[in-house]
């Protein structure tokens, strides 16, 4: 699982550094970038995973969102990892909110998609596991953040292992899959048509019944997002959270879907996030 350095690009004093590894999980080659701040060449720093939304793969994020230098001055590593298998699967790029680039962050159980597509096992086990043999990162102490499709991943992985990142924070994030058309459409074809099955991917659900230890969650959602009402809902996560979960809603006016609305914001997220770490 040792991961493969593909190239290097200097920012802000630190590098962004693309990896490739042949992954167990998912059954083919993957993808990562890491961002290491200039802190990670003399001791090891604590890991911020940034999950993507649909379409998206590892560079989206480390070339558009303008994060790393709020993560430079703060000494906080960013992961990027890809949004699915790319394992050639027969129709996986026939539609947009299943296959490729569209791996929901979820193990599936059904037909021809239960083989590879094992994201959220990917996230929450493998790649830690891969990140340890970079040197610089301290994989023990981590968070978890996502935009759309990758803030629905964030939402569901950090409830339900709440030991193992330290804050979450979202953009935009489809909150309720279960009621939407874009999150019923990949749930009923990862998971079948068992809707209980789905809540375990549900953050909505998830927060109703979660019982863990407090935890701080920021959401940044634009009014004008085309998404917005139909398929993201923040609001249904927020009034389903119980008293352990602190979620901070912030509806920015006029902003949209786009890494625009998500550059605008990201350095409140970066420090959110460290100030949890720390």
């Amino acid at each position: 699982m040792a991961a493969s350095e593909q190239s290097a690009n200097k920012q802000f004093g630190g590098w962004n550094r693309r990896y490739t590894h042949d992954s167990q999980v998912l059954g083919c080659s993957m993808t990562f970038t890491v961002y290491f701040p200039p802190a990670a060449e003399e001791g090891s720093v604590p890991v911020l995973y940034f999950l993507s939304g649909l379409t998206c793969d590892d560079q989206n994020f480390i070339t558009k969102a303008g994060a790393q230098r709020k993560a430079s001055e703060l000494g906080i590593a960013l992961v990027s990892p890809d949004t699915s298998p790319r394992a050639d699967v027969p129709g996986e790029n026939d539609k947009m909110e299943v296959g490729s680039a569209a791996g929901f962050y979820l193990n599936a159980t059904e037909g021809k998609w239960k083989k590879n597509y094992q994201m959220y096992d990917y996230i929450v086990k493998e790649l830690p596991s891969v990140l340890k043999g970079l040197k610089g990162l301290q994989i023990e102490k981590a968070s978890i953040m996502g935009h759309s499709m990758g803030g629905h991943g964030a939402l569901i992985i950090g409830l339900r292992n709440p030991d193992k990142y330290a804050a979450i924070s979202a953009f935009a994030p489809i909150s309720n899959p279960s009621t939407t058309p874009m999150g019923s459409t990949a749930l009923a074809a990862y998971l079948g048509d068992d809707k209980s099955a789905w809540k375990q991917y549900d953050a909505t659900e998830v927060a109703k019944s979660y019982h863990g230890p407090s935890k701080k969650i920021l959401i940044d959602q634009g009014t004008s997002d085309n998404f917005w009402k139909e398929n993201l809902k923040p609001e249904n996560f927020k009034e389903a959270a119980p008293k352990e979960l602190s979620v901070e809603l912030r509806h920015q006016d006029g902003y949209n879907h786009s890494y625009f609305f998500i550059s605008t914001f990201v350095e409140d997220h970066v420090a959110f996030h460290a100030a949890q770490l720390q």
